[in-house]
């Protein structure tokens, strides 16, 4: 590994000085995407796609001819709600998704400012009628049923309950909705005992998952063709760590299903499993270093709905094993004609199978799309179309052994430039989650300015089996210990090849991320110049008696051990040896303000040298990070690691208050 990374690095440090260019402006880097949500309607006469027109703007949906893509569009507007996402349900409607900012405060923990409602558009008519739901969204546009969708929306039920479960087995009632005669018929009404419901392309449930309140256990169901009764085919109970996903019905075996599962083993594998038997029928794909990421379904949803063709794995990159040739080869055949592609697909079809709309993404593309429409391919666009390729950054994985020898997975993206560079080490929240690194906007804002930047894998990250994710809690929290040596033996490693200097080394982190920012303040020897912390839990008791009462099983053991078990920054400011970026939103859910405002408080009383910045309207999540929070986040960051940090290498933050036309 280390003779491969040094070989591509040596391939970048070669580039002319003339190709390192000043940085882009922040206020490119703080808007969002352009363009994104692209689809063709089922009948290739129309392209929809979700817009935003200038820097500080809501999304609108634009409505455009196939054959004519220049001609002016057919636009939709929500306002004063935010359209956050849309889908075609037939020849000439499509339905949208929209948010509204509804109170100035969370009502508690994980109960945010949004509400939200779906509106149905009839292209022809240019009608609009809002479906007035709580929390609604769109099952299934049941291709085998023209003219009818599946929606479904969340009835209430035991709400402590529901809360103390993951989202897939919260109750919700599915209707069966008209779109001529704009009515609905109930399908079947959810409940804990039966709460999730998988459809059919016709309309008819076939799986389902429950919750057993009494004996703690989690279900599964199925029903056969023609039948309305429910059968019972796996059970686990809810102290389990042990994974058992059904990702749909196995398309060579009728039947059987394909699910991800351990089954005995560390990594999870994806089988064919046998609901009548209750046994696992055949392995189909397993790693020994990683777990299944996901599974890939067939590029034309109308004619192959929901079928599984493939199965995605991530590791060093994000790869697809197709089971089906003719959809592999459709996917070569597209890498091999779109520039720059290094995860490419299919993101809408026609019935027919004739046109589609493609996007790539990678290090260097942050998102672009194509239509391939009368054998004809042509862009649409960039979500971002003022970032050339040549001035992003490359991704590399990596991995590099802790001091008790644990091999740590790792990005690292690689700025434009000379080694060595002023290093970043940007740790991901959760703690449990994966992350797989494709385009990340803050690395790459990062690296534009001259930072190298490491997103370590530390232990407690999914994906890489089961022992490497719960030896982060199974012994007692290990949050300030071992998962804090894992991001500072990154530090040693990159030093100790040269590609950083030890005294020219900051962390920035968001939620858990920010978390491990400010333990990282408090370490000696301390490997950091400077901490930025966003978002940060900085008393893990108050962070986990907002749900200890409501955990169970499995849920349970993780949170708590983490959180009861682990260093809790507030308990040590004392020992605080850095100077600290606090940056928090004023109306996060998650992790709420006042978790900054009592570590602000001992900062201030302990007279450590720290600065504050609230981001004022902003929850805890990407999504609520808008142009105005995004630009402060970034001047702020790029500010202080500049001047109060005192890293040297990296460019000073430029602000641009005009931009480029093109960027509309």
């Amino acid at each position: 590994m280390i003779r491969v990374l040094s070989v591509f690095l040596t391939l970048i440090f070669i580039l002319p000085l003339e190709a390192l260019a000043e940085p882009y402006p922040l206020d490119q880097w703080a808007r969002r995407a352009a363009i994104r949500n692209i689809e063709i309607s089922p009948d290739g006469r129309y392209l929809g796609l979700l817009k935003v027109a200038a820097k500080g703007e809501n999304p609108i949906i634009e409505v455009y001819t196939t054959d004519d893509l220049s001609a002016e569009p057919f636009r939709v507007n929500a306002k004063p709600m935010e359209i956050t996402s849309f889908n075609w349900v037939s020849d000439d409607n499509f339905v949208f998704r929209a948010r509204q900012k509804v109170r100035d405060q969370v009502e508690g923990f994980n109960r945010g400012v949004y509400e939200y409602r779906i509106a149905l558009v009839d292209v022809g008519e240019k009608d609009i009628e809002v479906i007035e739901e709580r929390d609604p969204s769109i099952v299934s546009v049941l291709p085998e049923k023209p003219g009818k969708i599946l929606i479904s929306f969340s009835e209430g039920g035991d709400r402590d309950v529901g809360q103390r479960l993951e989202a897939a087995f919260r109750p919700r009632a599915y209707w069966e909705y008209d779109l001529k005669r704009e009515t609905k018929k109930l399908l079947i009404r959810g409940k804990i005992s039966l709460g999730n419901i998988d459809f059919d392309g016709a309309g008819n449930p076939y799986l389902a998952r429950g919750f057993d309140i009494q004996s703690g256990e989690f279900i599964w169901y199925y029903r056969k063709a023609g039948d309305d009764k429910w059968l019972e085919f796996q059970r686990q109970h809810e102290d389990s760590f042990d994974n058992f996903q059904v990702w749909g019905r196995d398309p060579s075996v009728p039947g059987n299903f394909i699910v991800e599962a351990n089954n005995g083993s560390n990594t999870t594998g994806l089988w064919s499993f046998n609901p009548e038997t209750r046994k696992y029928a055949e392995l189909l794909y397993q790693r020994k270093d990683n777990d299944i990421c996901s599974v890939q379904f067939h590029s034309n949803d109308w004619t192959h709905y929901r079928e599984i063709t493939g199965v995605i794995h991530c590791g060093a990159e994000l790869q697809v094993e197709f089971f089906d040739a003719a959809e592999g080869a459709l996917f070569d055949q597209l890498k091999s004609v779109i520039p720059n592609a290094y995860v490419s697909g299919v993101t809408s079809r026609t019935k027919d199978g004739a046109s589609m709309t493609i996007r790539n993404r990678g290090p260097r593309d942050p998102g672009t799309h194509y239509l391939l429409h009368k054998g004809k391919l042509q862009i649409i666009g960039g979500e971002r179309p003022y970032f050339e390729a040549e001035r992003l950054a490359d991704v590399r994985f990596i991995t590099y052994p802790a001091r008790d020898k644990t091999p740590i997975p790792g990005y690292l993206t690689i700025p434009n430039g000379t080694p060595p560079f002023p290093l970043v080490v940007l740790p991901h929240g959760g703690p449990f989650v994966r992350e797989t690194i494709i385009f990340d906007e803050w690395a790459q804002l990062l690296a534009n300015h001259g930072y190298l930047v490491l997103q370590p894998q530390y232990r407690g990250s999914r994906g890489y089996g089961q022992d490497f994710y719960q030896s982060a809690f199974v012994n007692g929290g290990q949050g300030g210990y071992k998962m804090q040596d894992d991001k500072d033996d990154g530090v040693i490693y990159l030093v100790e090849e040269g590609l950083a200097t030890a005294d020219n080394v900051a962390m920035f982190g968001w939620s858990y991320g920010g978390y491990a920012a400010l333990v990282a303040a408090s370490r000696s020897p301390n490997a950091y110049q400077c901490v930025i912390a966003g978002a940060a839990v900085s008393d893990n008791e108050m962070q986990v008696n907002y749900y200890r009462y409501r955990l169970r099983g499995a849920g349970k053991i993780e949170q708590l051990s983490m959180w009861d078990d682990s260093i809790s920054p507030l308990n040590e400011v004392d020992k605080v040896n850095v100077p600290i970026l606090l940056i928090h939103g004023d109306v996060d859910q998650r992790v709420p303000v006042e978790h900054a405002e009592k570590y602000l408080s001992k900062l201030e009383a302990a007279g450590k040298p720290h600065t504050y910045v609230e981001l004022e309207g902003a929850d805890h999540f990407s999504n609520t990070l808008f142009y105005d929070h995004k630009l402060l986040l970034y001047q702020s960051m790029l500010n202080y690691l500049t001047n109060e940090c005192g890293l040297e290498g990296g460019s000073a933050p430029v602000v641009s208050t005009t931009v480029a036309a093109a960027q509309s």
